[in-house]
């Protein structure tokens, strides 16, 4: 006989929680602004051959973070748009956060809330360093 698992419901997360190295986090955020980095291959091409990546400035009440967003994760990406970020990780580039969701996690578009952005806490302003501790 085969058993049912009960799906866990997600904890929602805010910005101001996430840390470096930390992943499995689920968020509502909405989209301050979207700029595309990298576009590899034709648009008239099949999907498969094309590579596209997006730096978008994300956030809740609570703070801001850059996400990247890569390929169909793009077209989701609309200034003002509310979406709903699943299993995301945090990456770090060049000593600061990115928030971002691999193929385990998952990127919906969600109802619209009635928030607003806190535009003066951007996380990923903040350089981190990463120090190895030798001990004896």
């Amino acid at each position: 006989m085969a058993e049912t698992k009960t799906l866990r419901k997600p904890i929602f997360t805010k910005v101001d929680q996430l840390g470096p190295g930390t992943s499995g986090h689920t968020l509502t955020v909405k989209v301050v602004n979207t700029k595309m980095v990298l576009q590899k291959g034709r648009p008239d091409s099949p999907q498969v051959h094309q590579m596209r990546i997006a730096e978008c400035l994300v956030g809740d009440e609570t703070g801001m973070i850059i996400f990247t967003a890569r390929n169909e994760q793009v077209d989701l990406m609309k200034e003002g748009a509310t979406l709903t970020l699943r299993n995301a990780k945090i990456d770090m580039f060049k000593g600061s956060m990115r928030l971002a969701v691999d193929k385990w996690g998952r990127v919906e578009v969600a109802e619209t809330t009635s928030f607003t952005v806190k535009e003066d806490n951007n996380l990923s302003l903040i350089e981190y360093e990463l120090i190895n501790i030798v001990e004896e």
